[in-house]
């Protein structure tokens, strides 16, 4: 059994959902692709078949975020693309049933904040995480500034936002932004083997478990997301967003100046 949300695809196996995302070569957020997300993940929670989901994306990248650079991306429609992104975000944390990452490659940006709405995150030593936001003289977003502190501490949460470092695999296991960490040709089938354990246990008390333990999220990141959107629009005015845009397009090393 397949079912085509957009660029989302749903494979079923026994209990677990299988959801790909499949917009190559990035894998960029949007709006629409959010939106059918959250469509498969709220059909997930309506199946009473299917107990826990694994989010996966085809290529070599899990999510590049958000593409700021291209006219065609969310950074081309000005802010008026980012509220939007944010609802589809809040649904997202408002999923019932639990979800395993697998994350075989880059989740930056918006694609680190993806990464976060799971539950649980297997990943590869060649998967790389980043809240690359200031290297781009932006403020982070997606709710990260709520969800990563949750995960990994504030501590380590503020080493990755205010300096934008890429933390790779092994390190990701270490400061506990990963659960597990497999060879890249396993990660898929690890992150299954994970959700096919979720879908062992009584599905009514995982979910019932799973809502005490995420308690508010989902309003406690609507109201991150709208301060984030706030800090976001005027820092989008200054001259370091546009030339952490531009320095992106032309590859190269960001020149800021404070202004």
């Amino acid at each position: 059994m397949k079912s085509q949300y957009g660029e989302v695809s749903v494979t079923v196996d026994g209990h677990v959902a299988v959801l790909e995302i499949n917009r190559p070569p990035n894998n960029f957020v949007s709006v629409e692709l959010m939106r059918d997300l959250a469509d498969a993940l709220n059909d997930v929670d309506a199946d009473t078949n299917l107990r826990a989901s694994v989010l996966a994306a085809a290529g070599k990248v899990f999510c590049a975020g958000a593409d700021l650079a291209s006219p065609t991306g969310v950074g081309g429609q000005g802010m008026q693309g980012i509220n939007p992104l944010y609802d589809q975000a809040v649904r997202l944390f408002s999923v019932k049933k639990p979800i395993v990452a697998a994350i075989q490659g880059a989740a930056v940006g918006a694609g680190l904040g993806l990464a976060l709405v799971a539950d649980f995150r297997v990943v590869a030593p060649e998967a790389r995480f980043a809240a690359n936001f200031v290297k781009l003289g932006f403020h982070p977003g997606f709710g990260i500034t709520h969800t990563l502190p949750r995960v990994v501490g504030l501590q380590k949460a503020q080493l990755m936002c205010l300096t934008g470092r890429r933390i790779k695999g092994e390190e990701a296991l270490a400061w506990g932004l990963a659960d597990e960490m497999v060879p890249l040709a396993q990660v898929r089938d690890a992150a299954l083997n994970l959700a096919r354990e979720l879908a062992e246990a009584a599905p009514l008390a995982v979910v019932s478990t799973r809502a005490t333990l995420r308690a508010d999220l989902a309003q406690a990141v609507r109201n991150q997301t709208d301060h984030e959107q706030k800090e976001q629009t005027w820092l989008r005015a200054t001259n370091d967003f546009a030339e952490g845009v531009k320095s992106v397009f032309e590859r190269r090393p960001s020149v800021f100046t404070g202004t």
